[in-house]
């Protein structure tokens, strides 16, 4: 499945790709994401816990940046996650790309996700909301922590964002568009 997303953030192209290649820092703006450890520069274990209707599932995932091209501004993620309680797993390739647009920045991401188990039922238009959702929370919590830098000069402290109603909150929204 393949989902593609695009959002605006409020910094120059220097700056939000200097927030966005520093995944430790932005784990945190991934609704339901924790990170738990950084193998190396460019590995990172990360639990994720997401609920779709009425399963609850926890994955831990190995992030990797197999590319990485500055001249570009553009990375290529690779996740292995597996759900704790064996009910499945997820590959997703996860390539981002950061443009200049207006007085701010373009970012582009672009997944290819395989699902497997349990997940795999709920199909694209669940995972594909889910997805939207997760971007859109992601790209307001990357905002916040462009702007607070920008007016403070320091590097902004990130609040977790909550992903356990992420479902119910995409399908409230779904229901709003239509109506």
């Amino acid at each position: 499945m393949r989902i593609e997303n695009v959002f605006d953030v409020p910094a120059a192209p220097d700056r939000a790709w200097a927030l966005l290649t520093d995944v430790p820092r932005v784990v945190p703006c991934m609704p339901g994401a924790e990170l738990e450890r950084t193998v190396d520069e460019s590995t990172w274990e990360v639990l994720q816990r997401v609920k779709l209707g009425p399963i609850s599932l926890q994955f831990r995932s190995e992030v990797t940046r197999t590319e990485l091209s500055e001249t570009d501004r553009r990375a290529v993620l690779s996740v292995n996650a597996k759900e704790v309680r064996g009910r499945g797993g997820a590959h997703a390739t996860i390539e981002s790309s950061l443009v200049p647009a207006g007085d701010g920045t373009r970012v582009t991401v672009v997944t290819e996700l395989a699902l497997r188990g349990a997940v795999a039922q709920y199909g694209r238009p669940v995972v594909g909301s889910v997805a939207e959702e997760l971007t859109r929370q992601f790209a307001t919590c990357l905002a916040s922590m462009l702007e607070t830098e920008a007016s403070s000069g320091r590097p902004a402290d990130v609040k977790p964002v909550g992903g356990l109603r992420l479902l119910f909150g995409t399908l409230w929204r779904r229901l709003f568009r239509r109506g």
